[in-house]
């Protein structure tokens, strides 16, 4: 664990955050003396940093506001609007550093928020591997990823979108209820300053909707959901779409059986199909790897994924689900390719962990206003292959299709791999019956060795792989 602290105080609703992209320049050449402009507002904390002693000190601020919307069964359970904004503050005496936020961003309250980080500072232990970057590392101008949508939805077309997505569900037969339909939106505006010449902001959107329906009757009931998400309002799938694949689903799910134990091809659904990019990036992730608690800490270049198989992190991908012009130290972001062609690239660095290991950042950090920056990914994907989801499934002579995951039983220091699923049981290359509360296993450097994708890549999530293949694992009915 770093050596530092953190803190939390206030809360003060702020402006909507603004839709505007801010490109780089040194604060204290141009900022005008005004907190009603966010990036003054952290110059300003910057510049009481470092009257209080503190040897450099960076500041993040994040304004936002969210609507959303939710109804049952065609009446309206809740309406949500929220807008605020977060302030953090990290300062730095030589090695030592603290970290505190606050959502109170009047001017009288910023000397006490420096107070308590530089009381807070002075009193931990040394790092010998935090500090800013250098200035030369610093992103000095960033592409327009058209990463805001300028018009709020009003909540009559929010309202609109549910209830065209339940009703959809609602109209699939078998469908017996509804948990729900929900559809928000939202708007995040992120500014960021340091004591040796970064600042910059940048503007996103979100919006999203969800329904989840209900198949069957009494002890037989069976649910599932569908979702759609995008940057831009117009981006997302129509609801009626939504809701009836999601409804179909639900229906799916009927009459489970219980899979078959021993050892079969297992087929990941693309829905869960990039929780296996999730226990890669946890396992070539900067921070675990200086810590040396990863089962992949020796396999830098090494063949881990199969020849023809990449993962690649796009932070510039245009209107991104995760896209970001800088990361949250001020370093440029660009495409970087973890895998290529089956091979361990590159590792998950911030900072802290690249001095760790003595390598170059990847502009992969992220932050909360209260807390240090680790390594993260952006938009990232693991490459299609040439064979469709149909093929695949129809040269499985016996095996399980999952589309549903339970249970935390992966080891990322190990590699051993144990998780409750659910799904559909394959006979002669088609889905005989719907499956629930198996389990299946495997060591994750033979998963990843044994995995092979579809041709279905699709971004919906941030992370994102299509359907995958991987033979040999152990399934255990009940």
């Amino acid at each position: 664990m770093a050596a530092g602290a953190t803190s939390r105080s206030g809360w003060r609703p702020t402006d909507p955050a603004r839709a505007t992209t801010v490109t780089a320049t040194n604060l204290l050449d141009r900022m005008p003396d005004s907190l009603n402009d966010p990036l003054a507002l952290l110059d300003d904390l910057l510049t009481r940093a470092r009257r209080a002693g503190a040897d450099a000190a960076d500041a993040v601020l994040v304004e936002g506001r969210s609507i959303s919307l939710a109804q049952r069964l065609g009446k309206p359970e809740a309406v949500t609007r929220s807008e605020g904004g977060d302030l953090g503050l990290r300062v730095f005496f030589g090695h030592q550093v603290a970290a505190v936020s606050s959502s109170d961003l009047r001017r009288d309250s910023l000397d006490g928020l420096v107070e308590r980080a530089v009381a807070m500072a002075r009193a931990v232990p040394e790092d010998p591997f935090v500090g800013l970057a250098d200035a030369d590392l610093l992103a000095r101008d960033w592409p327009d990823l058209d990463m805001a949508d300028p018009d709020e939805p009003a909540a009559d077309r929010l309202i609109e979108m549910a209830r065209a997505a339940e009703d959809a569900a609602l109209s699939v037969k078998g469908v017996s209820n509804s948990d729900g339909a929900e559809a928000s939106w939202g708007s995040n505006t992120i500014y960021l300053a340091t004591s040796n010449g970064f600042a910059g902001g940048y503007a996103r959107t979100g919006a999203s909707l969800a329904v989840r329906p209900i198949a069957g009757e009494g002890t037989g009931m069976e649910g599932d959901y569908d979702f759609t998400a995008a940057v831009h309002l117009a981006d997302l799938r129509d609801p009626v779409e939504v809701g009836r694949s999601a409804g179909e689903k639900a229906v799916a799910r009927l009459n489970a059986k219980p899979a078959r134990t021993g050892a079969f091809p297992v087929i990941f659904d693309p829905r869960v199909a990039r929780s296996m990019l999730g226990h890669l990036t946890g396992a070539i992730n900067g921070a675990a790897i200086a810590r040396g608690t990863s089962f992949l800490k020796e396999a830098m270049g090494e063949t881990i994924l199969p020849k023809g198989v990449h993962v690649v992190d796009e932070p510039l991908l245009p209107r991104g689900l995760r896209s970001k012009p800088f990361d949250a130290e001020g370093l440029p972001t660009g495409t970087t390719r973890f895998v290529d062609d089956g091979v361990l690239t590159g590792w998950i660095l911030d900072l802290r962990s690249a001095r760790q290991l003595g390598l170059a950042p990847t502009g992969h950090a992220a932050r909360g206003v209260g807390s240090p920056p680790h390594p993260a990914t952006t938009n990232l994907s693991l490459s299609p292959g040439g064979t469709s989801p149909e093929a695949m499934i129809g040269e499985v002579e016996q095996g399980l299709y999952v589309t549903s995951l339970m249970g935390q039983g992966v080891n990322l220091v190990t590699g051993d791999y144990s998780r409750g699923a659910g799904g559909f049981w394959i006979e002669k290359g088609a889905f005989a019956h719907p499956v629930n509360e198996c389990t299946i296993a495997g060591h994750l450097k033979a998963m990843f060795q044994a995995l092979t994708p579809a041709n279905d890549l699709v971004r919906r999530y941030g992370t994102d792989a299509p359907t995958l293949r991987i033979d040999g694992m152990t399934v255990a009915g009940r």
